[in-house]
């Protein structure tokens, strides 16, 4: 009885492996054409603001363009820590369309070598992209004690 048991079971997941490989991927249809938007950016996804003072604030905005046929959502746009802060479009972006994200980084309390990852959710396979700023914040003096 454990035997067919064993076989039923062993049955039923090999099963469920061939459906799900055999199955065609939700994101094309049969001739191939992509079903969502695409992300592409118009220049690089890292930007080095190279050396600043401690307490400056950075600002680089990153464009973008929308490659797909289908309108482009930014679901939701996080940073790796307070510090940095996205701004970016609440609208659909509409195919062929470009656009861009604002990102702005506070250097206060900052120092030494930095790198802010700024992750972009959105409607497209794969379902995030990562922007970076990278440099250097030298720290602020320190005050001298009083005499």
């Amino acid at each position: 009885m454990k035997k067919i048991a064993a076989f039923v079971v062993l049955s039923g997941i090999a099963f469920m492996l061939v459906n799900c490989s055999g199955s065609e991927k939700k994101t094309e249809t049969k001739n191939g054409d992509i079903k969502l938007p695409v992300f592409t950016l118009t220049d690089s996804s890292s930007y080095d603001f190279g050396t600043i003072q401690e307490g400056e604030i950075v600002e680089h905005v990153f464009y973008f363009k929308n490659d797909g046929p289908y309108p482009l959502i930014l679901n939701n746009i996080t940073s790796s820590c307070g510090c940095t802060t996205p701004e970016w479009p609440r609208e659909p972006i509409s195919p062929n369309a470009a656009s861009s994200i604002k990102v702005r980084f506070n250097s206060k309390g900052k120092s030494g070598p930095q790198v802010k990852t700024v992750t972009v959710y959105a409607n497209t396979d794969p379902a995030y992209s990562e922007l970076r700023l990278r440099g250097i914040v030298n720290a602020a003096p320190k005050p001298e004690a009083a005499k």
